[in-house]
């Protein structure tokens, strides 16, 4: 199982059977209150009827079609919807189905853009410490997760990492974006300097990091990176695969911090999490860098066998037509000040750290137990499984994202279940 404790799980299974709206039921029959929207995915909440509906059909119209060399109306109509949901500029779509397929595709645009260019010494990548960017090689390469790297050898050369932005010590307990951290961007400006721009194709970031334990930027640090790129001819990818799709009140964490990438790496709440589906957004200057040449011939030869399926374009319309019906893609904003107050209310119980927030995503940081770093926040996860609410750990951080449909009461379940937990930890 993946990303999983086996031995454990095993002993005593938590098994799921179904779902509806905000909750789970459990193989015992129970109700579980979604604080998590599956893994950060299920953005509308579960089994809505309009993606069930629009899966089934299509599946019965025309159920697969090659992506190569042949094409189908629902894959337009669908990267149509998205470049006018997207910020100016990125106007071209690439489908993929995963974050860490798009990951590794807007990776390979971006080399492959800097040599289609005449920029065939621009080679390197810069990613950013504590970052996730799925765990292919690519994206491992790039992301700075220890663990998610340490077993696998050398990975990509030509790799460098920025600092990540949290510091606890400056900027805890802090409501939003945290006061302290916008000089960090400079470290890209030090990288710069080490290898010279000439080398450098491209940098990634997540505009809030996500899996590592929600980490949000200073105010202005992701416009200190925009100028950098720009000013040293450096691609910015944002990998929006958690950020996109209304988590932090906005369509995109672009949106939201007004900063506007070359390339943005999208999945998960794409289709709601209901079928895998990622998608690359890019410019229109990366795009027709590379429409040159004799019109017979493939300009970019990467792609999947699942590149824009039929029935996964179909949930991903659908799941469009869903935030759009019911305000879903702004809808943080206008609980975000419910949900800032229910997590700081935590402040003050016991092995509490930090407390971070933005949007409609939270973290709760606890003291690791001495000689048994995890094993606190892994307790908790277990508790609230046990009282009828999922939430995630990664280390000893508590992460909430609940489905953007999620009620003030509910936010409050979740913050009531947290405490009494908390104030049981060993």
């Amino acid at each position: 199982m993946p990303f999983t404790a086996n031995r454990q799980f095993k002993k005593s299974p938590r098994m799921f059977v179904a779902a509806k709206d905000m909750h789970y039921t459990t193989s015992d029959g129970r109700q579980v209150l979604d604080g998590t929207a599956g893994l950060w995915c299920v953005n509308a909440g579960h089994a809505r009827p309009r993606i069930v509906e629009a899966i089934a059909k299509q599946a019965a119209e025309l159920d697969y079609a090659p992506a190569f060399q042949m094409g189908h109306p629902k894959a337009f109509e669908l990267a149509n919807r998205l470049v006018d949901l997207t910020p100016d500029g990125l106007d071209h779509v690439l489908f993929t189905n995963s974050g860490s397929e798009s990951v590794e595709t807007a990776l390979k645009v971006a080399l492959a853009y800097q040599k289609v260019i005449g920029q065939g010494s621009r080679t390197r990548l810069i990613g950013r410490e504590r970052g996730y960017h799925g765990v292919n090689f690519g994206g491992i390469s790039v992301g700075g997760i220890v663990a998610n790297r340490k077993m696998f050898g050398t990975l990509l050369t030509g790799v460098d990492h920025m600092p990540h932005t949290h510091n606890i010590k400056q900027n805890a307990f802090s409501r939003g974006e945290p006061e302290h951290g916008v000089d960090l961007a400079d470290e890209l400006e030090r990288i710069v300097t080490l290898h010279d721009a000439s080398t450098i194709a491209a940098v990634i970031v997540e505009p809030v990091a996500g899996s590592t334990g929600v980490l949000i930027p200073p105010p202005g640090y992701l416009k200190r990176l925009r100028d950098i790129t720009k000013k040293h001819g450096i691609l910015l990818i944002f990998d929006e695969v958690i950020t996109g799709y209304g988590r932090l009140g906005t369509p995109f964490g672009a949106d939201y911090f007004g900063v506007t990438p070359d390339i943005m790496v999208t999945a998960k709440g794409l289709t709601n999490g209901v079928i895998p589906m990622g998608a690359v957004m890019v410019s229109k200057e990366i795009h027709d860098a590379f429409m040159t040449g004799p019109e017979h011939l493939i300009e970019f030869f990467h792609g999947y066998t699942y590149s824009g399926n039929p029935v996964a374009s179909a949930a991903g319309l659908a799941t469009l037509e869903t935030y759009k019906e019911e305000g879903l893609l702004s809808r943080g904003a206008e609980l975000a000040k419910a949900w800032e107050d229910g997590l700081h209310s935590l402040k003050g119980l016991p092995h509490v750290i930090d407390i971070r927030n933005i949007g409609l995503v939270g973290a709760i940081e606890l003291q690791p137990i001495e000689g048994a770093p995890t094993k606190r926040a892994f307790s908790a996860f277990l508790k609230a499984y046990e009282q009828g609410v999922l939430i995630r750990t990664t280390g000893d951080i508590i992460a909430l994202s609940p489905p953007l449909i999620i009620s003030e009461s509910q936010i409050d379940q979740i913050v009531s279940t947290l405490a009494g937990i908390l104030k049981t930890l060993e």
